[in-house]
Order: structure tokens, then C-alpha cells, then sequence
């Protein structure tokens, strides 16, 4: 079966086109391509779902691995928002 493995940074990204017995879980697939889920890379993922090394595969799935989060998503929104310009009509 035909699976694609997905590793992404900042300004790039890679991918491994990878063809793999039936059966075969993502650490098959990691260790085909030669990765490993170490440094910046935490966890894993089949298209956006949390996986694990032995996390079934099937035909045409995507394996990402990923990265810790730079900061919490919320905060970050927070932050924006108090800082855009107030939107509406002005009045004098």
C-alpha cells in the first residue's frame, strides 16, 4: 500500500512518497524512510488525527510528524486581537 510521510518547519517542508506491505503501522513507515520521531519533532499524526508507532495505516494515508507548539494558540489570539485597530464606524 502507498502511504506519504510529512515533515514541515517554518519555511519548508518534506515528503516521502513510501510503498508499504498491508498491515503496516506508522513506526513501519517511519523506519522505511529512515526518520525518527526525535529533536523538534514530538508526536505524530494521520492526516490531523493523534497516532501512535502502532497506529494501523491504511492505503493513501498521510503521516505527520510534529512539532511542539511555539506558543498556546488562544494566547496568541488574545494577543492580536488587543492589538488590531478598532473596527466599526467612528464616531465624533
Amino acid at each position: 500500500m502507498r502511504v506519504q510521510l510529512l515533515r514541515a518547519w517554518p519555511h519548508r517542508a518534506e515528503h516521502i512518497d513510501l510503498e508499504l506491505a498491508v498491515g503496516a503501522c506508522v513506526g513501519d513507515a517511519l523506519e522505511a524512510a529512515g526518520w525518527r520521531l526525535e529533536g523538534e519533532f514530538v508526536a505524530l499524526a494521520v492526516f490531523g488525527q493523534t497516532a501512535t508507532l502502532h497506529t494501523r495505516l491504511h492505503a493513501g494515508d498521510r503521516i505527520e510528524l510534529l512539532r511542539a507548539l511555539q506558543c498556546d494558540p488562544k494566547q496568541a489570539r488574545r494577543r492580536r486581537a488587543g492589538s488590531a485597530a478598532p473596527r466599526g464606524r467612528q464616531r465624533s
